[in-house]
């Protein structure tokens, strides 16, 4: 059977949930092989459970020291060294620069945001602001996708998740750019936003107050969103902002409340698997896409559903 390198995110000792996506979808293609940035400790259980055949500990401090270069010149070592039918990425900001930094490398093709990889390595993407569903097929080298979260339900399969050391040469090219430092995210308590279940987003109809969309995300264990009007406004930061130029997140459920639903937005979250809209203007462009639309003030509406939550979950 062949290897499918697949690059694992480890966020405080946790295997992230798109990263048991990747390794759901690796075994439709081979035998997946990890890979963990540091040290993997207890997540190499994680990764076992869920189909890693072995996980790569790539633990030079340049790595984690420099930007993206080290990584993309350790991966490429590994592709040589494994030689595997493709090499499959999460879809974050970070992790699609490496990307295409292997893709050079190998001289192959590469193919971003997937939201969907069959056997055959056919990749499903949403294009042109999610208007689209096409299909792709890398034909030159060893494919490398990024796949978005929520691609896949994630399902365990027991494997050996046996532990190597690997060992990369980083140039000195590749140690350009260094990081300066880094400030910790203040931990908010609700799921990140790219990976999330269950997003709930303000938007211009909000006037600023966050504090009805909080309150329903809360109660429904979700992560928080905004549109870029409510970014724009200073409402809320930028991280959290859903769209062209913020986020792009698909999640099972997406609640966008006060939000017009303009072209730019949509491109963030096209893909959820259900949308529920909320907005006072019933000629809103977000209707023409969700599932479920109340013509209402989401001051009124959200407390209330808020609420009903609250009473099923008593």
């Amino acid at each position: 059977m062949s290897n499918v390198v697949v690059i694992a995110e480890v966020v405080d000792g946790a295997v992230t949930k798109p990263t048991l996506e990747l390794l759901t979808i690796a075994r439709r293609i081979g035998e997946p092989i990890a890979v963990v940035f540091g040290t993997a400790g207890d997540a190499a259980a994680k990764l076992g459970e869920y189909g890693a055949a072995k996980v790569l500990e790539v633990a030079d401090a340049a790595c984690a020291e420099y930007l993206v270069a080290p990584k993309a010149e350790a991966v490429h070592q590994i592709v040589q060294a494994n030689d595997p039918a493709a090499v499959l990425f999460p879809s974050s900001i970070e992790s699609k620069e490496i990307a295409a930094r292997v893709a050079v490398k190998l001289d192959s093709g590469l193919i971003t945001d997937a939201v969907d990889v069959q056997a055959d390595g056919t990749a499903t993407q949403s294009v042109f602001a999610g208007g689209w569903s096409v299909t792709g097929k890398v034909t030159t080298g060893t494919p490398v996708i990024t796949v978005k979260p929520n691609a896949a339900d994630p399902e365990p399969a027991a494997a050996a998740g046996t532990v190597e050391a690997f060992t990369a040469t980083i140039s000195d090219a590749a140690k350009g750019a260094k990081v300066a430092s880094e400030e910790p995210k203040a931990a908010s308590g609700r799921p990140e936003l790219t990976g999330a279940g269950i997003v709930v987003s303000g938007g211009r109809g909000t006037g600023g107050d966050f504090g009805p969309v909080e309150a329903l995300a809360d109660e429904l264990g979700a992560a928080v969103g905004a549109s870029r009007a409510a970014v724009d406004s200073g409402w809320y930061p930028h991280a959290y902002q859903v769209g062209q130029t913020g986020k792009t997140v698909s999640p099972q459920l997406y609640v966008a409340a006060g939000i017009s639903g303009a072209i730019q937005h949509r491109a963030g979250m096209q893909t959820s698997k259900a949308v529920v809209a909320i907005n006072k203007d019933e000629e809103a462009p977000i209707f023409e896409m969700s599932d479920l639309g109340i013509v209402g003030d989401l001051h009124t509406v959200l407390p209330a559903a808020s609420e009903g939550v609250k009473q099923k979950k008593a």
